[in-house]
């Protein structure tokens, strides 16, 4: 294992630059998730620490030393790519022994370090089949036993499950879990799916445009968003983000159409915005029906039935808000006038200007 650390990292193409000086420490046997929308940088940052992109500045180093001149070969990685990259012409023994022949160990030594890779991912019984007799998932174990049997100090992933669908990817997202109990090894995981993040990192990098914008654990990056791209790119469904206007006491917030009290936790927070706008946050979960906290009058747009729970769209004034988690049973029918609540402390409010988040800094 090994802490991964990139240090003003950059990578530029001519005049567009993808990756902006990115500064990050991944602490040995962490489990990094860089998640971001497509053109964020997320992919490029991967490549380059695999050695697969040269880098514009800045610099990587993996264990305590500089990779930057390495190949990919001398780096002491592996690599999980989205296409799984398997040999199609060999078997999947084969595929599995194939790095470890070029690095001329011993067939007993690779005979042992199969066995045990199979034993790990269950393909035991796929070890002489070739990849296009197994499915999806079954590559992709295949393609993961290509690494475990390398014993690398650092995994790669490159959006490995984005090929799978929906149920395999639930699965193989548990498999991953349990794979990281018994391979204990740093990991930087690529991916532009939310639920994967949040469900498989124990530290979560969100990008945009090429920038690193947070970097914490999973409940972090829920519970404290940075500014609004954080707020509105983590959570299903996403958070409600309004424009409103502090009154002069700085205690209610009036957007169109209903007025809501910030509570004393964001009253001394936004000390300074009173008078002035802000953008306010509220996630569709933390919203309920009844009278019980801020109250907010509306009608029913649209229902969205998911068996478990209802989510619901409601219009107030010009305002869309979606609120989540209403039971499935509940008496709603659309177009009717409903009441909802917001607990004041589960409000999050942001600089108009900046976008970054307001709050006390402890």
């Amino acid at each position: 294992m090994a802490e991964v650390v990139l240090n003003q990292l950059l990578k530029s193409y001519g005049g567009v630059t993808a990756v902006r000086s990115i500064d990050l420490k991944i602490p040995d046997g962490a489990f990094a998730v860089l998640v971001g929308p497509s053109g964020c940088g997320k992919s490029t940052t991967l490549r380059m620490i695999a050695g697969l992109e040269d880098i514009s500045g800045g610099t990587i180093s993996i264990g305590g030393r500089v990779v930057n001149d390495l190949a990919p070969k001398d780096r002491d990685i592996a690599m999980v790519f989205q296409n799984y990259a398997l040999y199609q012409h060999m078997t999947v023994y084969d595929n599995l022994a194939f790095g470890l022949r070029n690095r001329k160990e011993s067939e007993a030594k690779i005979v042992e370090k199969i066995a045990h890779a199979a034993s790990i991912l269950s393909i035991e019984p796929l070890l002489q089949r070739r990849p296009k007799q197994l499915s999806g998932g079954q590559q992709q174990r295949v393609a993961l036993g290509r690494c475990i049997v390398r014993h690398p100090q650092v995994f790669l992933f490159d959006e490995p499950l984005s090929n799978l669908d929906a149920k395999l990817r639930a699965q193989m997202r548990i498999e991953l879990k349990r794979l990281r109990e018994r391979v204990p090894a740093t990991s930087v995981y690529v991916t532009h799916d939310q639920v994967e993040a949040m469900t498989l990192g124990d530290l979560v990098v969100i990008m945009k445009d090429g920038l690193v914008q947070q970097v914490g654990t999973p409940l972090d990056v829920y519970n404290r968003p940075e500014n609004l791209f954080v707020a509105g790119f983590i959570g299903a469904p996403a958070m409600n983000v309004l424009k409103g206007t502090l009154d002069a006491a700085g205690e209610r917030v009036n957007v169109e159409g209903f007025s809501m009290a910030v509570g004393e936790k964001n009253k001394a927070a936004l000390r300074g915005y009173a008078g002035k706008q802000v953008m306010m946050g509220i996630r569709p979960e933390h919203m309920s029906l009844g009278s019980h906290g801020n109250e907010i009058d509306g009608s029913v747009d649209v229902i969205e039935q998911l068996g478990s729970e209802m989510h619901l769209e409601i219009r107030v004034g010009n305002a869309q808000l979606t609120v989540a988690r209403v039971a499935p049973n509940a008496p709603i029918r659309l177009h009717e006038q409903v009441r909802v609540s917001v607990p004041a402390e589960q409000m999050h409010f942001f600089d108009v200007d900046t976008q970054k988040a307001i709050r006390l800094v402890h």
